[in-house]
């Protein structure tokens, strides 16, 4: 009955949860939302404090400070303390700020003609060619110049309104070669009290050659009047990318796409999240530029974040606004909105949930709205449970009904056991008196059937003493049973044996 009883309940709440409305989990395919609120636009320069020591005549110390540009590209937030992904040519340069610095001061002071760029250059005075060839590094004892050189990373995340000043950031670990990957931590403070944005990495590269893909970046400084730019890709030929990167190309042959990807990558957006189509997570990061734009695999970008010991993962925020876009890519405008309030909530500058949660207002309880067909309309979109709950109970109450149906006619079908017989007596042999009083026992021989042995008669009472009953025999003698021969007491009117009246 029990096992009967689970199966009933079992099944009732199977057809509960069928009759209740689903939502879908999966992402449809194309979407860039998971990654755009982390991808931030990285700018560097070298700060080159330089001393110069003249002392061709008189020994004077002059001093100046330049800022020189390093370069500038698109990076991602891998993690809401700070951590960010980027290119090592982003953050550091190939070229010496250090002669750069040099030429400068040189030019400014002795009144000289040397161009301002990384060149080493000569001078036809023998004595000023001598003092600036030892002003250019590296530092020797006869050196003219004291130069000191720091790198000045800010990130300016996507936020609303614009952040101008961005946030600072150190470099925690470089790559070897420009296209190489590069972590960044940021050292100043991050809005809100939950850290930043993050996008989910994917755990390999797409191996079908023509694999769509998305590209986010940024092409200036995020504001009103340059918003994040995402282009339409494709994986070209090759499972993984490696470290020289893996080739695009459109597989309809419409589009040279190696060379508009690097007329993006050279317009800032080096460094860029390459986003999978499948699940809307980070599958690699764009490099390259010019006419040869490629892609380096998220097993690169992972590899040189474990070398810089950051473990990438997700926060507050993060599972807020993935819930939210869930509802809101699924049409469930009027459930979407409140999520895209509570990411506004956590982080207020998150400029895609702004967007998203504008259009979700706009489109609760139309047509288009999934969710208003679920809401009731006085208490203000929240959704009654009562008709489900009630179904489930007759749902239920009839599983259990029959159940008990099959239990009882499965009851009737088994035969009864049958009763064991009662236990065979033997007629006491007329004449034999039975001493019926309280507490007597009667002990019967079963070697000998008709072979009673009874009691002592006990010393006579107040009550053999008493009168007669009427109908007793007189004079206190004993009375028989005349059905079964059993001895019968001054007051029975029946035999206390067979249950025959006395009287009779």
């Amino acid at each position: 009955m029990a096992r009967l009883t689970a199966l009933a309940g079992g099944a009732a709440l199977a057809l509960t949860l069928v009759a209740l409305p689903v939502v879908a989990h999966e992402h449809p395919s194309g979407i860039t939302d998971l990654v755009t609120p982390a991808v931030v636009r990285v700018e560097a320069k070298a700060r080159v404090d330089i001393t110069l020591l003249d002392h061709i005549g008189d020994l004077v110390h002059v001093e100046r400070s330049y800022d020189v540009p390093i370069g500038v590209g698109t990076g991602t937030v891998v993690s809401p303390e700070g951590a960010i992904v980027t290119l090592t040519g982003v953050v550091r340069s190939e070229r010496d700020v250090a002669v750069h610095a040099a030429n400068r001061i040189f030019a400014e002071h002795h009144d000289v003609k040397i161009p301002a760029d990384f060149e080493r250059h000569s001078l036809k005075d023998d004595v000023l060619d001598r003092h600036l060839k030892q002003c250019y590094p590296p530092l020797s004892s006869r050196a003219t110049c004291i130069i000191d050189v720091t790198t000045d990373i800010t990130v300016f995340p996507n936020v609303s309104p614009a952040d101008p000043k961005g946030l600072k950031a150190d470099l925690v670990r470089a790559g070897p070669r420009p296209d190489s990957p590069a972590v960044l931590m940021t050292s100043s403070r991050v809005v809100g009290s939950v850290g930043l944005p993050t996008a989910p990495l994917a755990d390999k590269v797409p191996e079908a050659e023509g694999a769509p893909a998305g590209v986010a970046g940024f092409l200036g400084r995020p504001g009103p009047d340059v918003p994040y730019t995402v282009e339409i890709a494709h994986l070209g030929r090759g499972g993984g990318s490696g470290e020289t990167g893996r080739p695009f190309a459109d597989p309809e042959k419409k589009v040279d796409e190696p060379v508009k990807l690097g007329g993006l990558a050279d317009r800032g957006m080096r460094g860029a999240p390459v986003i999978g189509d499948k699940d809307g997570h980070v599958v690699g990061m764009l490099i390259g530029g010019g006419k040869d734009a490629r892609m380096i695999g998220v097993r690169e970008v992972t590899g040189a974040l474990a070398k810089a010991g950051i473990a990438p993962r997700r926060g507050a925020i993060d599972a807020a606004f993935e819930a939210a876009l869930t509802r809101y890519h699924t049409k469930y405008y009027t459930e979407a909105a409140p999520g895209f309030q509570r990411v506004l909530e956590l982080y207020p500058g998150n400029v895609v949930a702004a967007a998203l949660l504008k259009e979700s207002l706009a489109k609760r309880g139309g047509p288009a709205d999934l969710g208003a067909r679920r809401a009731v309309a006085p208490a203000g979109g929240s959704t009654s449970l009562w008709p489900f709950i009630v179904a489930a109970a007759v749902l239920f109450v009839a599983a259990a009904l029959g159940a008990f149906l099959l239990w009882r006619r499965g009851r009737a079908a088994e035969p009864e056991p049958a009763a064991p017989p009662p236990p065979a007596t033997q007629p006491s042999p007329v004449g034999v008196p039975l001493d019926e009083d309280a507490g007597q026992t009667v002990v019967v021989r079963r070697s000998h059937p008709f072979a009673v042995i009874p009691q002592q008669k006990p010393a006579p009472t107040a009550a053999d003493a008493a009168p007669a009953a009427p109908g007793a025999p007189p004079g206190g003698s004993v009375a028989y049973c005349t059905a079964c021969g059993m001895r019968l007491g001054p007051a029975h009117r029946f035999c206390g044996y067979c249950g025959h009246p006395s009287e009779t």
